[in-house]
């Protein structure tokens, strides 16, 4: 039976894009997900919180966390000085962000792509300093709302030049929910195999799950998912939630796929997601229920 890994980024990745919620209810919702089953959380991120203030708290919250040994938590950084701050803090695996397209990236992170990628060594070399893995996550992969469609050979070029620096995996990320299948195995097939890939979708115009079966159809066994299907992207307009988690779940398990997750407790999990951002979330399968639940 194949093996699927779900990072959960709900916490951050969810999050960032709701309104502030209080350091409880982050607390909470990260401890309720670490009983799950699900292996990687998300946690924070540490950034400038005038940039994103809903991550202000991400030193409290870390601190406060019950961690699962089973579990294992990561964060994000947009620079040097954010990856210091998540060593300081302990954590040992990391995510850095660099858009595939110039202007994304500059909305983003108030930089050009090049001007990142320049940067990215010393990244690396701060994190590996301080015992810590370092993943990029190449945004816009599939397409920036700013400049459109981006060439599957720009994205092979960023990829090649951050494993020739260095970095320990690779992640794509479908930021605005632009992704088809197609598109999807474009840029799969051009890209180098040399890192473990991971695949990061959002359901913004219906494609998430389609895009998940085509990755696993080329081999990608690793992906980004958020409870509820909460997310989006501050700095793109409709921009909505990743691919829900529970969704990805009940999906992968009725094909036979193994994910080490607790779908009942995942939905639980969505739930409370539901009560802490105050609205109906996107996800159908918290919604309508698994399929195995009939009507009494």
């Amino acid at each position: 039976m194949t093996r699927v890994s779900i990072r959960e980024v709900g916490p951050r990745d969810g999050l960032q894009n709701e309104d502030p919620v209080p350091t409880p209810a982050k607390v909470e919702l990260i401890d309720v997900l670490s009983g799950t089953g699900v292996g990687r959380i998300e946690a924070v991120s540490f950034v400038h919180p005038k940039a994103i203030p809903q991550m202000a708290d991400a030193d409290e919250v870390w601190a406060t966390i019950t961690r699962n040994p089973g579990v294992r938590y990561s964060a994000l950084v947009p620079n040097v000085r954010g990856a210091q701050r998540a060593i300081a803090a302990g954590f040992t695996e990391v995510e850095v962000v660099i858009s595939a397209s110039d202007t994304h990236n500059r909305r983003n992170i108030n930089r050009g792509t090049d001007e990142s990628l320049a940067e990215l060594p010393e990244l690396i070399e701060t994190l590996h300093a301080g015992d810590a893995t370092a993943e990029l996550i190449i945004a816009t992969s599939f397409g920036c709302p700013y400049e459109g469609d981006v060439d599957p050979a720009r994205v092979a070029s960023i990829v090649d030049k951050a494993v020739g620096m260095g970095v320990d995996r690779v992640a794509f990320g479908d930021t605005t929910g632009m992704a088809t299948p197609r598109r999807v195995r474009d840029v799969l097939d051009r890209v180098t195999r040399d890192k473990p890939l991971l695949c990061h979708f959002h359901n913004t115009r219906g494609t998430g799950l389609a895009n998940i079966l085509t990755a696993l159809d080329l081999g990608v066994t690793e992906f980004d998912a958020s409870v509820g299907g909460l997310g989006g992207c501050p700095y793109a307009p409709g921009a909505t939630g990743n691919v829900a988690t529970e969704e990805v779940v009940h999906m992968l398990h009725d094909m036979g796929y193994e994910t080490g997750i607790d779908l009942d407790k995942l939905v639980e999990a969505a739930e409370l997601a539901q009560r802490i951002v105050g609205r109906e979330l996107p996800s159908g399968v918290l919604r309508a229920g698994p399929r195995y639940r009939t009507i009494a």
